[in-house]
């Protein structure tokens, strides 16, 4: 790949104003939030005129994916909410995440700092461009947009109104740079050639887009691939709870990752369970998938689940559901076919629950709640980067704290290794 000095001027400057950003407090960072909230709502109607640029240049597109990109007052209120939230959070930095004196003296300190520059590269959403910006700063990380070109009218006012705020506190503008040129060449050169700027590279899209990133990131990444989000109806189930449980991880929003793509049900409370939950779905305009067990027990004719329906993430309104021989089987199958994303079991067993929240691979584990709590907002954070599903840190929502690493600091009085 040639060079692209396009891309490495954004680097250079990402580069510098970490070392700026490393120096500014926490009453400044939260000036800079507060001067941002302040124009979000003086640019109100300036904000929605550019994300109509964006409605009518996306008209011929899927509903769902306009309904993630449209804003109007309501979401910006949102927006506004979730950057008042951030502002009101303990600084993330320099915290004394563990302190101990060896028996030579040595006091050992384990304190927060910055991981440094970010790239996010993520897609329709233009609330991500605000909360990106707003947790990536307060953490003292600056940060390199890269919306999806659905967005990009959205994205480059909003990102253009953070600068606006940084600059009229003083601060550096290069804290947030949002990538405006469309070349999809710049996307490859930022996975590929940019190691030397960027520490971190967060994916937030659809399986395509984190597909491609890993692939080609020379960077390391924190992110998941999909959202395959597992309820399990254990015989001690309470029905009622069920209903209501499955219902809302279904149907209250189809289009998020959390949202729940397959059912299992224990065999043991089939002829109870599977009739009232699954009309509730069905009445509701869910599409049901079921295995031979399922479609015996339930009167409403519904399509023959195929293996590919365990590995689909529907995003719509479409579940899977399957008949499981108990607990272990149903922990057999989340593993095999899940996400390592969020999984919920609903029992009134403790030991059962405890069995099952202790042998899932979730990065996210729930008993008796709806899959939808799987959000940053949702865990206090505050608002999201997005939900990392792998081994290293960090696990689930990745809000302020999981921005940051820590490094080691060694108090002596004189010291010498034997």
């Amino acid at each position: 790949m040639t060079k692209n000095l396009y891309m490495q001027n954004i680097g250079e400057k990402a580069k510098q104003a970490s070392k700026n950003l490393s120096n500014l407090n926490l009453v400044t960072r939260n000036a800079v939030l507060k001067q941002f909230c302040f124009y979000l709502k003086k640019y109100k109607k300036k904000i929605l005129e550019e994300n109509k640029k964006d409605i009518l240049k996306a008209k011929y597109k899927k509903k769902n994916m306009i309904d993630r990109l449209k804003l109007d007052n309501e979401k910006i209120n949102k927006i506004i909410s979730s950057v008042e939230k951030i502002i009101r959070f303990k600084d993330p930095l320099e915290k004394k995440l563990e302190t101990w004196k060896r028996p030579n003296g040595l006091i050992i300190n384990k304190v927060s700092i910055p991981i440094g520059v970010i790239g996010v590269i993520y897609e329709s959403r233009p609330n991500v461009t605000s909360d990106v910006a707003s947790l990536c700063f307060k953490s003292g990380n600056t940060v390199i947009l890269r919306g999806g070109s659905e967005a990009f009218f959205s994205n480059k006012i909003l990102s253009n109104l953070f600068r606006k705020a940084l600059k009229k506190k003083n601060c550096n503008e290069n804290c947030v740079q949002f990538i405006e040129n469309k070349n999809r060449s710049n996307v490859d050169f930022l996975l590929s050639k940019m190691q030397s700027y960027i520490d971190i590279i967060i994916p937030r899209g659809g399986k395509n887009l984190v597909k491609k990133v890993k692939a080609k990131s020379k960077v390391p990444i924190i992110g998941h691939l999909e959202g395959i989000c597992h309820i399990f109806i254990d015989r001690d189930a309470n029905l009622n709870m069920a209903i209501d449980i499955v219902k809302n991880a279904k149907m209250r929003n189809t289009s998020i990752c959390g949202a729940v793509e397959t059912l299992l049900i224990d065999k043991r409370c089939i002829k109870t369970h599977c009739e009232p939950i699954l009309n509730e779905l069905y009445n509701t305009g869910c599409k049901i998938i079921g295995d031979q067990q399922i479609r015996k027990n339930f009167s409403k004719q519904i399509k023959f689940a195929k293996i590919k329906d365990w590995n689909t993430e529907y995003l719509a309104p479409t579940i899977s559901v399957r008949c499981v021989n108990g607990v272990d089987e149903a922990i057999k199958h989340i593993n095999k076919y899940g996400t390592s994303h969020t999984d919920s079991i609903i029992t009134k067993n403790i030991k059962t629950a405890k069995r099952f929240l202790k042998n899932i691979n979730s990065s996210i584990s729930i008993l008796n709640a709806s899959t939808q709590f799987a959000d940053g907002g949702e865990f206090g954070f505050g608002a999201e980067v997005g939900i990392s599903t792998g081994k290293l840190h960090p696990r689930g929502p990745v809000g302020l704290d999981q921005l940051t690493t820590y490094k080691y600091i060694l108090v002596g009085k004189g010291q010498v290794r034997k």
